[in-house]
């Protein structure tokens, strides 16, 4: 199946922090593959803008090296290549002072679609959205993204909001979450609320209980020095899973549209209930076979922050009242997953045999890798001899149903990159969102670092720390495998 390009208006993307990893590995390969399907009109300009003096023939040529390496097949089309690199720019800008700024008014045009991408550090957002006002760049239709980590508290997420909203109104900002843009995590939305198959049983009379794990193979790589000031909680748990568990558990919204979506989400994180601690494990990788520790990675041999966590979590509202989340995401963990599993209770009688009906339905959606969804259903095991029951899934792996090959699927940068120049904010965090999520994390955090807890080591290459199994296991219940 070939998948539908709509094209979008002509812009001029302006990418604050061009030279760094994020545009060289997801934002410039990915604009180039919507250039290559046609989704990116002629006339649309893209403008790198950094710190490194550089012309722009040599960000063209970075850009070049860049698609080679993370552009996948596409990266072979030179002629497209070609045509695309013709559609950039660069300024070299000072981000505090007032370098670059005069260049970049004279490229940025404002007939077309504006969008600025703040692909920096959060501590430059204030001063990057006053300099485009102050120099009649930004117009009251111009669009700016920023990346995470938006604060690391409410009271940090605060100010930034503010620093935001004194230049630019909600409806112009766009706080990315690349995980939103996943084809699997939309979609999620259209089994929910396009057939009536599902949506009659997504609550608390048929689900027994959630499953949200994200697990990674790597471990803490060049963000050490960052990460070991975040761990798990503030870098996964508050905006990637605090999202997922978002979209698995809200009411269906009025209309498909970004407030209407977004005003259910915060319904959700408005109804977490706080945690008690024993329903919180954290966890440190410790050294394994092909590599060092946690404390070794981050050098800090004294460190108290997790790379691992997982928790039971419940929803006071009526839909969900009853229903545990288990939520959990690891560093070095024994395979690259991310999966949404909806447990399905018991049958309230079976006429077959009490061996024979240990079975669940088990709806399964698989972020990465592999993106698709499975339904467990329970058929009878062929042959002859009786009735015996077995668990076989219902598959759809998006490459095999849709006839797409993998670099067909469309990156989730590429589709929300796409959204922010239609001006479509559906798949975006809102301000209040952020600081609803920090309301119910800070606390947590706060009580651990308050009794100074230690997390639990747990070997690299496994799926975490004995204590998170033990989480399920005193509910009676078990983590589903973790399966790259």
């Amino acid at each position: 199946m070939v998948s539908r390009v709509i094209p979008v208006d002509t812009f001029d993307l302006v990418i604050f922090g061009g030279t760094g990893d994020l545009a060289r590995r997801k934002i410039l390969p990915g604009l180039f593959r919507r250039f290559l399907s046609g989704q990116m009109p002629e006339g649309s300009r893209i403008i790198g803008a950094a710190r490194s003096e550089m012309d722009s023939d040599g960000y063209r040529e970075m850009i070049a090296d860049a698609v080679a390496e993370f552009g996948g097949e596409e990266s072979k089309d030179k002629k497209g290549l070609q045509a695309f690199l013709a559609c950039l720019d660069y300024v070299a800008i000072d981000a505090k002072g007032e370098g670059g700024w005069a260049e970049l008014a004279a490229l940025v045009r404002h007939d077309v679609v504006q969008a600025f991408y703040f692909s920096v550090a959060p501590s430059l957002f204030g001063d990057l959205a006053e300099r485009l006002h102050s120099n009649k760049i930004a117009t009251s239709d111009s669009r700016i993204v920023v990346e995470k980590p938006f604060g690391r508290d409410l009271e940090s997420a605060r100010a930034l909001n503010a620093t935001l909203a004194a230049h630019f109104d909600e409806s112009q900002i766009y706080r990315i979450d690349h995980y939103l843009g996943k084809e699997t995590v939309q979609n999620l939305m259209a089994v929910r609320f396009g057939n009536v198959l599902f949506e009659p049983l997504w609550n608390n009379h048929y689900v027994d209980h959630i499953q949200i794990t994200v697990a990674e193979t790597v471990g803490v790589g060049g963000r050490g020095a960052y990460y070991d000031k975040s761990g798990a909680m503030r870098d996964m748990v508050q905006n990637h899973l605090m999202q997922l568990l978002c979209l698995i558990a809200m009411e269906p919204p009025s209309q498909f549209g970004a407030d209407s979506v977004r005003d259910e989400k915060l319904k959700v994180i408005r109804a977490l209930q706080p945690i008690d601690h024993h329903h919180i494990v954290r966890g440190q990788y410790d050294a394994g076979r092909d590599g060092q520790g946690y404390r070794a990675d981050v050098e800090n041999p004294r460190s108290f922050t997790e790379s691992f966590i997982a928790m039971r979590c419940h929803i006071a509202n009526w839909r969900w009242a009853g229903v545990p989340f288990y939520l959990r995401t690891g560093k070095r963990m024994k395979a690259r997953s991310s999966e949404i599993a909806v447990v399905f209770k018991d049958l309230g009688h079976s006429i077959f045999e009490e061996d024979e009906a240990r079975h669940r339905n088990i709806l399964s959606i698989r972020l990465q890798p592999n993106e698709g969804m499975d339904l467990q259903v329970t058929i009878k095991e062929p042959g002859p001899g009786g009735m015996r029951l077995i668990d076989v899934p219902l598959d759809m792996t998006f490459a095999e149903a849709l006839g797409a090959d993998d670099h067909e699927v469309t990156d989730a940068y590429e589709r929300l990159i796409m959204d922010v120049i239609r001006g479509n904010q559906t798949l975006f965090m809102r301000g209040d969102e952020v600081e609803a999520a920090w309301a119910w994390t800070d606390p947590l955090i706060n009580a651990w670092e308050a009794r100074n807890d230690v997390p639990k080591l747990y070997d690299a290459g496994s799926a975490g720390p004995e204590d998170a199994m033990m989480l399920l296991h005193r509910d009676g219940r078990r983590w589903r495998e973790i399966k790259g």
